[in-house]
């Protein structure tokens, strides 16, 4: 027999001896559960806010060409020439 096949059942034996899990029923989230829940969902409102507002802004730079795009006409774009002989 080896020293483990003699140590692991004493080990089980003390584990469950000493464990003190509680019942189900005995375990609740309670107020402070809740309060870190509603939390967490108001950060996720802020930074999803915080995300839309960046996005337009880098849209607008993008538009005003400060990233090193052609500038876009918002009220529309000339037709473009037709160098084409007639």
């Amino acid at each position: 027999m080896s020293v483990a096949a003699v140590l692991m059942p004493a080990a089980d034996l003390v584990v469950r001896a000493t464990d003190k899990t509680p019942d189900d029923a005995d375990v609740k989230a309670g107020g402070w559960g809740a309060l870190v829940f509603v939390l967490l969902i108001l950060a996720v409102i802020v930074l999803a806010f915080s995300f839309v507002k960046q996005l337009r802004k880098a849209q607008a730079a993008k538009d005003a060409g400060v990233y090193g795009d052609e500038v876009e006409d918002p009220a529309g774009a000339e037709e473009p020439e037709n160098h084409s002989a007639p």
